[in-house]
C-alpha cells in the first residue's frame, strides 16, 4: 500500500471546478482569471488544443499552469509580480500624506519640491504625485484655491490675443489667394 503522505495532492475534479470557479469570480486581474479558466477547462476534459484556441494561450502555458495548480493549489495561479519597491518608505509616505492633509491649498509643484528636497525623491511621472494626492483623499484636479477662469479680465485679455492671432492668420491667407 502506498503511503498517503507521499502521494501528490491531486484535487478531485468537482472540488477543483468549485475552487477554480470561486477564484475566477473573485479575481480582478484578467491574467489570473485566464490561468484559472485554462486549468478549469483541462479538468472539464477539454483538449489542450481547444483551450489554446479558446483562450489564445500556448499549450506550454496551459501545462505550466496545470502543474502549478497541482503543486501549489490556487496560490500557484496567482501572479508573482508584486510591483516595484516604493521610493518612499511607509513612514515617509505617512509623513507626506499627513502634511498634505494639513494644507488648505495644494499645488503639484510644492509637493514635487518637498519630495525632492526632504526625501531626495523625484518621480519620472506626474502620476506618482497624483497617486499621493489620491491616497491623502485629495482630488488632484482641484489643487488650486482659485479657478483661473474666474478672473474675467484675464479671460477677456486671452480671448483678445487669440482673436488678434486668428485675424492676422486670416488676413495672411486672404493675401495668398
Amino acid at each position: 500500500m502506498i503511503d498517503q503522505h507521499l502521494q501528490p495532492a491531486i484535487p478531485s475534479v468537482s472540488f477543483a471546478n468549485a475552487e477554480l470557479q470561486e477564484f475566477i469570480d473573485n479575481r480582478p486581474d484578467a491574467r489570473e482569471v485566464r490561468k484559472a479558466l485554462a486549468v478549469k477547462l483541462v479538468y472539464q476534459g477539454y483538449k489542450y488544443e481547444e483551450i489554446q484556441t479558446i483562450l489564445d494561450v500556448s499549450v506550454g502555458s496551459i501545462t505550466c499552469w496545470k502543474q502549478a495548480y497541482k503543486e501549489y493549489g490556487i496560490c500557484g495561479l496567482r501572479l508573482n509580480y508584486k510591483g516595484r519597491k516604493s521610493y518612499l518608505s511607509d513612514e515617509q509616505q505617512q509623513e507626506v500624506l499627513s502634511w498634505l492633509q494639513t494644507k488648505e491649498i495644494w499645488e503639484l509643484g510644492e509637493l514635487e519640491y518637498k519630495l525632492a528636497f526632504e526625501y531626495d525623491v523625484i518621480y519620472e511621472s506626474k502620476r506618482s504625485y497624483y497617486d499621493l494626492f489620491d491616497a491623502a483623499g485629495i482630488s488632484w484636479k482641484k489643487t488650486t484655491g482659485l479657478n483661473p477662469k474666474a478672473d474675467i479680465e484675464a479671460v477677456a485679455a486671452k480671448k483678445n490675443r487669440l482673436k488678434n492671432c486668428w485675424t492676422a492668420i486670416e488676413r495672411r491667407y486672404k493675401k495668398e489667394d
